[in-house]
């Protein structure tokens, strides 16, 4: 490796082992006692706290052939985290690791932080991602990892190399921190935007402008009461027709002049009401109806290239919830809250039950509710009425009756047009973020590469 002479890592180590689970599983942990190192606080980055269980002393002195010392290399040997490798911290001297997790100690003639950078080299990590074990998940053995063929420097040499490396990652690290706190910006101005826009302070309102101009306008209570005889004109359901759940609370904030509030339910179509979709969707098929999962549901929009198929027969079940373009879907369960706006692509198609449809009426602006749904306003209603233990979620009946501010129609319009401008901006912005993000994993994973990258035999030097 990199023209230094290798040795297996069983000869340069003094331990390397893995423990168990203590009997009686999760239930068993302690809010303290002796900390037990998982697979969760083992990262590439360093060791996380976030997770760390705790176990007393009785399971400990089960587990005392698996002690931690500080400066340990703690390397995740199973599962989805294999090869997440870092270094145990001063204060988890005494620590025990679970059946995820493998101390390797090194003697001293290797460097613990050299062994942990090798070990996060791109050429171990496919290494370590080529040796499964198991009928179902992947593991490393004690045996494959003490035949790791590990480079061996002279110790001045690995301390340079892990000095070199450490400050190339630390000017990498402040500048992704730079660049997580642009995010992190980015989501609170689109959020201040998201308010500013249902509060009537995004746009000038429609009553300013009105008034400035000298002309009368439609409020947004003209509109409400358009929209309510139009729900009722249009009416083709079976019995009499029933009028939509009259607003039972207000808007967190006070209306703007010209402004109206009501309930979600009063400005959506009368035929098509506030509904969920398919309960079970079955196998995806070639030949079918689209239909939208939660987790089909990404940035306010639907991740197209992920959407399955069911069988016309199953849709045709659930053909209340079929979709039409300019429909809003609100996820429902699960992660409740994501707001998206049907696309084209998916008229005709459907919805699982962890979503509702939603069919603003044609008087309405569609996007201008989805403006609203994605509000802290809407978001906290959510909460506030969401209901659960293990997977919480909103029922459709919290959902119809939800209280939602109505402005002037023309005024729905600037606003959505003015929140288009801004997301924009946003979207750009994050895309840049995240590119710079990109390339400075891949910097990371090509500094790592070139400090341990094989170099042919008939290259080494002699």
């Amino acid at each position: 490796m990199s023209g230094f002479p290798t040795i297996q890592l069983g000869e340069v180590t003094t331990k390397v082992g893995s423990g168990s689970t203590p009997r009686g599983g999760e239930a068993a942990y302690k809010s303290t006692g002796t900390p037990l190192i998982r697979s969760m606080n083992v990262h590439f980055g360093g060791f996380r706290e976030d997770g760390l269980a705790y176990i007393d002393d009785d399971q400990a002195a089960a587990l005392r052939n698996v002690e931690v010392r500080a400066r340990d290399v703690l390397l995740n040997i199973t599962g989805a985290s294999i090869g997440r490798v870092t270094i145990a911290p001063p204060h988890m001297d005494g620590a025990r690791v679970n059946q995820h997790v493998c101390i390797i100690r090194p003697d001293d003639r290797l460097e613990p932080s050299f062994l942990r950078w090798f070990l996060a080299s791109p050429h171990q990590q496919r290494l370590i991602n080529s040796m499964e074990s198991g009928a179902t998940r992947q593991a490393l053995t004690k045996e494959k990892i003490l035949a790791f063929e590990v480079p061996l420097p002279s110790l001045e040499e690995q301390r340079e190399i892990v000095a070199e490396l450490e400050k190339q990652f630390s000017r990498l690290d402040e500048a992704v921190a730079n660049l997580q706190r642009v995010k992190a910006n980015l989501k609170r101005y689109k959020a201040s935007v998201l308010k500013a826009a249902v509060e009537g302070r995004l746009v000038e309102t429609e009553a300013t402008l009105a008034r400035r101009e000298g002309r009368t306008y439609e409020t947004g209570e003209q509109l409400l009461q358009r929209i309510l005889e139009e729900r009722r004109r249009s009416w083709k359901g079976r019995g009499n027709y029933a009028n939509p759940i009259p607003v039972a609370d207000i808007v967190d904030s006070p209306l703007p002049e010209g402004w109206s509030s009501s309930t979600l339910e009063s400005v959506t179509d009368s035929n098509r009401v506030i509904c969920y979709g398919i309960l079970m969707p079955k196998d995806n098929v070639d030949d079918g109806v689209l239909f939208v999962k939660v987790r089909d549901m990404r940035g306010d929009s639907v991740d197209l290239n992920a959407l399955h198929k069911t069988s016309y027969e199953i849709a045709a079940k659930y053909a209340r919830a079929s979709l039409k373009t300019g429909d809003i879907l609100l996820s429902i369960r699960g992660t409740y809250g994501r707001v998206a706006v049907v696309p084209p692509l998916l008229d005709g198609g459907n919805i699982t039950q962890d979503t509702a449809r939603i069919a603003v009426s044609h008087e309405c602006n569609p996007e201008f509710v989805a403006v609203f749904l994605r509000s802290e306003d809407a978001q906290r209603y959510f909460k506030r009425v969401a209901r659960g233990v293990a997977v919480k979620g909103v029922n459709i009946g919290d959902v119809r009756p939800m209280p939602i501010p109505i402005p002037p129609l023309a005024e729905q319009n600037r606003i959505v047009a003015e929140v288009d401008r801004h997301l924009s901006i946003i979207r750009e912005v994050e895309a840049e973020v995240d590119t710079n993000l990109q390339r400075a994993q891949a910097l990371r994973q090509s500094t790592l590469a070139k400090a341990f990258s094989p170099v042919p035999s008939n290259q080494v030097e002699t």
